[in-house]
């Protein structure tokens, strides 16, 4: 007997403390068995169901805070947006519930969170009586705008016939009951009146302070009863688009949308269904929801998620709706249906016996986690980005790290190699949503090759060893530059209380696009023009106060479009800048203005004769005549700097091609891939910035550095319709003005490049290069 386990005095001691060595045991058997078991026969039995039936997501819709629209989504998370804003008078009243202690009894101790922008519903359009939106959930009338334009989305319109008889829907639905606790509380009159009595008030005044308080709530009626109930979420949008597949809503707390996930591809690998419906819906940031988390406490008393960080203190609310097509991929490929990503693997687990039930517990998602490759038929290494359930908790992200570095560590020794990322920095923790808020993010970062960030991180927490680790959280937008020999790959996982672990493994439809394929805005070039300054400073203030009209995004299209076939006449003062959006364009248009009236205001011509502003702004008083030649110059080295082109390297594939053929010519001499230098993972502090810098100026890096971005910019223009008149090249770039020339192929001249490169950087002849920026007259 172990010297632990102690005479007790009662049955209810002695019991306990058998629990106690029990649990003590288990814990043993169990690390024993994480270290060193493979997965259960029955994993072994059905792995490879995804790998010969993958299933292809089809179509997306959402509606997230301050994002309405899948597209304003995606933008918001390229751009950073920090969508976690004050709690609306919609919601709940501040005032009354808000108390900075965390102790104060019925308060919350936060007040901000994440919240879906107002939306326009109309009933009649979903066939639903007015009359019965009062009783109807917010979850349902949701669900079925989401729902149809998940649908539209996918090509599946009143335009395109599809196999309703074999559509089903399953949806992540944790709470969706808002309506209960109004119903529930005119329910409490009986409570009410024995109050009103016991504090004197008479007879005759309890019935009318009983109406009063019952006349706050919504009343009971026939629809009130399937209008607060979670499964009518799922049942409202196979009646309403007339689908014959199976229905239903899955709970599994903040992991609803991946269970729903799971339950949604197993109809399509075993033939029930031909398409389906599923993701998650969770409009609740009521004061309930914040009460239930403030009181465990989870939430962050800064009221700022950070993910991962050395100043994690907890996660926020979020609240949205978000919605995937599915079907298998040979029928989808057969379709010609657009697809966004393929889900190659899918991994489930439990907790089991643990000291909390809400717990997280590192053994149980790690066997989440090797089952999904397992599933998928391909190492963890192979992977490029991990969305991680990531809240910002204090118990949360330490053992979830803990998971992914355990397994993604086993047999790697590739140190910060996979991006590492949470979209509830940005949006909050979406609970039932949460899920597929993450698998709508990666999807759509593996369909746009680009690396989107993660936000709020100022340094990763020490404790997490993060550097000694496969992964580096992403903290900046970057181009996704593949491997020469795998496809992009990218996990998601989903945790919830309960004990309740998921994974899943995506891969890329094709590793580059050939037709326009952006959700996002990319910049536009916006062009002004007016005979005088003065009047050019008047025409931006007239265009700064359309924008800021309630039609400002139809006439942020009209602008753009405008400037796509503004001829300028030679003598007009004019002004020019790149956007992406209406809030952009208002930015740089006040910078403008505010230069604008600084330059008019100078004595010196000469200084307000042009100038360009720091965020890219350009302005001329006057044209210059184009009757000259034009000259196409390439760079030498020297002019090559962290991260050049990013931009471009995101929305072009032909930039992306280029860093890829030189990539593969590095890799085959065993040096390190060209566009990792270029793009290297976010770092922190000046010394792990500076290095990064420095290894970019070394000369057999530098050269293949300026190839990659030259020959995909001088691609670019050309299919612009650039064409130069004469080429020519400043010592390296006289090698780029001869393959501009046709004297060489990309092949060829890529390979030249790197062998100079080399032969440069071990040439023992002394020497150096210097190179001065400057005014030419300070320089001489």
């Amino acid at each position: 007997m172990p010297k632990s386990f102690k005479r007790s005095n009662t049955l209810m001691q002695l019991i306990n403390e058998v629990e106690e060595l029990e649990m003590t045991l288990i814990e043993h058997i169990r690390s024993k068995k994480d270290m060193t078991s493979t997965v259960p026969k029955a994993a072994k039995i059905s792995k490879i169901q995804l790998q010969q039936t993958p299933i292809a997501i089809v179509g997306m819709a959402s509606i997230f805070p301050r994002s309405r629209t899948l597209q304003e989504y995606w933008q918001k998370i390229i751009e950073k947006v920090n969508c976690i804003t004050d709690v609306p008078a919609t919601r709940w009243n501040i005032d009354e519930y808000y108390d900075p202690d965390p102790t104060a009894p019925d308060k919350t101790y936060c007040k901000k969170g994440g919240f879906i922008p107002e939306i326009d519903f109309n009933p009649l359009e979903f066939g639903i009586p007015p009359n019965q939106l009062e009783v109807t959930d917010i979850s349902q009338l949701l669900a079925l705008v989401v729902a149809k334009e998940a649908l539209k989305d996918a090509g599946y319109d009143n335009l395109k016939t599809f196999d309703r008889e074999h559509t089903g829907v399953v949806l992540g639905v944790a709470l969706a009951r808002q309506l209960t606790m109004p119903l529930a509380a005119r329910l409490q009159y009986p409570v009410w009146e024995k109050a009103l009595r016991s504090s004197g008030i008479a007879n005759a005044d309890i019935k009318t302070i009983i109406d009063k308080i019952k006349n706050s709530y919504i009343d009971w009626s026939p629809n009130a009863f399937p209008g607060m109930l979670a499964n009518v979420v799922a049942g409202r949008i196979a009646n309403r688009f007339d689908l014959g597949g199976m229905n239903c809503i899955v709970d599994a707390a903040c992991a609803s949308s991946f269970g729903a996930l799971s339950m949604a591809i197993s109809e399509l690998t075993s033939g029930r269904a031909n398409m389906m419906l599923t993701g998650g819906v969770d409009t609740d940031n009521s004061i309930m929801a914040y009460m239930c988390f403030s009181k465990t406490p989870a939430v962050s008393r800064s009221e700022k998620p950070k993910p991962f960080d050395i100043d994690s203190d907890g996660m926020m609310l979020g609240e949205g709706v978000g919605m995937l097509v599915l079907k298998r991929l040979a029928d989808a490929e057969r379709d010609r249906d657009r697809i966004y990503a393929v889900i190659k693997g899918i991994g489930t687990s439990s907790d089991g016996r643990h000291k909390s039930i809400y717990a997280p517990r590192p053994e149980g998602q790690m066997r989440a986690l090797r089952r999904a490759y397992q599933e998928a038929g391909f190492a963890p290494t192979t992977v490029g980005a991990i969305e991680a359930h990531g809240t910002g908790t204090m118990a949360g992200d330490p053992a979830e790290f803990a998971a992914l570095k355990a397994v993604f560590g086993e047999n790697n020794d590739e140190k910060q190699q996979i991006a590492l990322g949470s979209v509830k920095s940005q949006i909050g923790h979406t609970k039932a949503a949460a899920g597929a808020a993450s698998l709508i993010k990666t999807a759509l970062a593996l369909h746009h090759k680009i690396l989107p960030p993660t936000i709020n991180v100022t340094k990763p927490h020490p404790k997490l060893e993060i550097e000694n680790s496969p992964f580096y959280l992403n903290t900046e937008t970057r181009p996704w530059l593949k491997s020469a020999t795998v496809p992009r790959r990218a996990g998601g996982s989903s945790f919830g209380f309960g004990g309740t672990n998921y994974h899943i493994v995506l891969e890329e439809h094709q590793s580059e696009h050939q037709s326009v394929h952006r959700l996002h805005n990319s910049p536009q070039a916006i062009l002004i023009d007016a005979p005088t300054s003065n009047e050019l400073l008047d025409r931006c203030k007239e265009i700064l106060n359309q924008l800021q009209s309630e039609t400002a995004s139809g006439y942020f299209t009209e602008l753009v479009n405008e400037s796509k076939t503004k001829e300028i006449c030679v003598d007009a003062a004019r002004l020019g800048f790149v956007a992406a959006s209406v809030e952009e364009t208002r930015n740089k248009l006040q910078k403008a203005i505010a230069s604008l009236n600084a330059a008019n205001a100078s004595p010196s011509q000469s200084q307000s004769s042009q100038w360009n502003h720091p965020s890219g702004i350009f302005y001329r008083q006057t044209g210059m005549s184009t009757t000259g030649k034009i000259v196409a110059l390439f760079s030498g080295q020297s002019s090559q700097y962290l991260e050049m082109g990013r931009e471009l390297v995101m929305n072009f594939p032909c930039l992306r091609e280029t860093y890829h053929q030189v990539d593969r010519l590095m890799e085959q001499d065993g040096l390190e891939p060209i566009s990792k230098v270029v793009f290297p993972p976010p770092v922190f502090g000046e010394t792990a910035k500076k290095q990064q810098a420095e290894a970019l100026q070394q000369t057999e890096l530098a050269q293949p550095a300026i190839a990659a971005f030259s020959t995909g910019l001088y691609k670019l223009l050309q299919r612009a319709g650039f064409k130069p008149d004469f080429i020519a090249g400043h010592s390296f770039g006289e090698l780029t003005a001869l393959w501009a020339a046709g004297v060489f192929s990309d092949e060829d001249y890529f390979f030249l490049v790197k062998e100079r490169a080399k032969a440069m950087a071990t040439s023992e002849a002394a020497g150096a290069m210097l190179a001065v920026q400057g005014d030419v007259n300070q320089v001489r």
